[in-house]
């Protein structure tokens, strides 16, 4: 005999197939309303394939039918995942509501269970949302205490791993870090449901870029990956998830993904009622845009991230910088340090800081922003920060004319950014170490460096960065013949061999007296005395 939808669905819900057991339930609760566990199994479902209204009303249904058996903490655990969706979807009036109404149930009733812990879970939440750290790490806390005493490690692993974000909220990184790993024991080992194990991931994701520990944040991001394959029909992440993903992808140099996650990560959050986030899809997709010389459509996006309440900088001063604007760049840059003081945020913002102030010509403000991001990076001990560091107190060094000192600085920085594999922030170290070079009269080098800086600049499609390396190649060619016209760069070749003037008229068909007229011209431009002179130029700048 055929299974019937509801028989289906429930199959399909064991194998985890998650858009064939939305089908299947949905399609079995037209015919008959389903009972209420299948109303949970339907619920859950819904929000794994991204249904998230669908979701949220079924949990509804859900909750009113347990209220109906007298099922009170049942009913709570219902309310709670109505309200974990909401504060997910940034719907944090309707989340109190509902974490309202669970506490209540659940006070009426004097019950102990494990709901109890489940709600103080989104009390802590709610407490990081307003910026009550220490408060929210306590709560956590006691929810982890809850969870450990009925052995529930659903509430064990959400509770842990928000008092890890907590701590690193506080300041106490190591400590917060130490839980998060913790918690991706239990959460890369499948031992947790997938409602839980998608929201830690992108959550631990989000801790990890915060904090700029890029190898983490690379390896959970891996590892959500996978897990995502292994999940049928399961929408693979959520807005918020798909942004660090972008974010991600550009360090690595995968651009052109990246633009696509951060598009997918846009349209998702755009979705009404819309949620905040999708500002940050925005700015991934404009600062995309900016560094690919695509200079409309950043202007664009950055504008539509502001509408959505997310900040520009530093990327559109970045942006005014880039268009020439370095007045519009340096007034809105220092605005938006004046109003930041959340350290991590600021390190982001002093290094944008230091190179327009260096447009700018102020070598004193971009010598004082590059001590202060030091010392931030020194404070976080994050790779990523230290290099970022490195890199700019490189390029106020040579600003300060003090190449050799740069140079040390560069090579931690280039060394720092291929650890991490961030191939576009290692050429621009490049370009500065072939900036440096020259200024020390390694030509040689100098050339290499640049050169190898253009190539990571052609395949990544780094537009004003190419335009910038090839500036500065020209400027070494032309430096390096002193002006001197195609035909006269002849006439030295040829002089360097030892030819007499008669002998280069012969050879290029020309009058003894042009000829004479060329090295005349050579050594004037060249500053030289005597052809045994412009001998030795040529053969020293590979002109021959």
């Amino acid at each position: 005999m055929t299974a019937g939808p509801l028989e289906r669905g429930r199959l399909s819900f064991a194998r985890q197939s998650w858009g064939e057991a939305f089908a299947q339930f949905s399609s079995a609760d037209e015919v008959s309303p389903l009972e209420v566990d299948d109303l949970e199994r339907l619920a859950v479902a819904a929000y794994l394939v991204g249904k998230d209204n669908d979701s949220a009303d079924v949990w509804t249904r859900a909750h009113q039918e347990h209220l109906r058996l007298n099922e009170t903490a049942r009913a709570a655990r219902c309310a709670f995942w109505v309200a974990f969706g909401l504060m997910g979807a940034g719907e944090l009036a309707r989340c109190h509501g509902w974490l309202a109404r669970g506490r209540r149930l659940l006070d009426d009733d004097e019950l102990d269970c494990v709901e109890q812990g489940y709600l103080l879970y989104l009390v802590a939440k709610l407490a990081i949302f307003q910026g009550e750290l220490a408060s929210s790490r306590d709560t956590f806390a006691q929810a982890s205490a809850i969870a450990g005493r009925f052995g529930d490690l659903d509430l064990v692993t959400l509770a842990r791993h928000g008092e890890g974000r907590a701590l690193i909220g506080l300041g106490k990184v190591i400590e917060g870090v130490a839980l998060l790993d913790e918690v991706m024991v239990a959460v890369t080992s499948g031992e947790v449901s997938p409602a839980v194990t998608g929201d830690v991931y992108c959550s631990v994701i989000e801790a990890c870029q915060e904090i700029f520990d890029l190898r983490r944040a690379h390896t959970w991001t891996a590892a959500l990956s996978r897990w995502c394959e292994s999940q049928a029909g399961m929408v693979p992440y959520r807005g918020q998830c798909l942004v660090h993903r972008a974010e991600i992808m550009q360090l690595h140099g995968a651009w052109p993904d990246a633009l696509g996650e951060a598009r997918r990560a846009g349209e998702w959050l755009a979705r009404p009622p819309g949620h905040p986030a999708a500002g940050a899809a925005l700015y991934v997709q404009a600062e995309l845009h900016r560094l690919r010389g695509e200079f409309a459509a950043a202007e664009r996006a950055y504008r539509g991230a502001s509408q959505w309440g997310r900040e520009p900088q530093p990327g559109l001063a970045q942006l005014r910088l880039a268009q020439g604007k370095v007045e519009l760049a340096w007034a809105a840059i220092r605005r938006r340090l004046d109003e930041e003081q959340d350290r991590a945020t600021r390190s982001v913002l002093l290094a944008a800081h230091t190179e327009i102030a260096l447009a700018a010509g102020d070598i004193g403000v971009a010598r004082s922003a590059t001590d202060e991001l030091a010392q931030i990076a020194g404070t976080f001990g994050a790779p990523f920060l230290h290099a970022l560091s490195s890199h700019s107190n490189a390029a106020v060094l040579l600003a300060e004319g003090d190449a050799r000192a740069a140079l040390v600085a560069l090579r931690q920085a280039g060394t720092a950014w291929r650890e991490l594999d961030v191939p576009y922030e290692a050429a621009r170290v490049r370009v500065l170490v072939g900036v440096a070079c020259r200024q020390i009269g390694d030509d040689d080098t100098a050339e290499l460096e640049l050169a190898a800086a253009r190539e990571v600049f052609k395949r990544l499609g780094a537009a004003p960065d190419l335009v910038l390396v090839e500036a500065l190649t020209r400027d070494s060619e032309r430096s390096a013949t002193a002006g001197l016209t195609q035909r006269e760069l002849q006439v030295l070749g040829l002089v360097a061999t030892g030819r007499t003037n008669r002998a280069i008229a012969a050879e290029l068909v020309i009058s003894e007296k042009t000829v004479a007229r060329h090295v005349s011209n050579i050594l004037t431009k060249l500053g030289l005395s005597s052809r045994s002179a412009a001998t030795a130029y040529a053969y020293e700048h590979g002109l021959v």
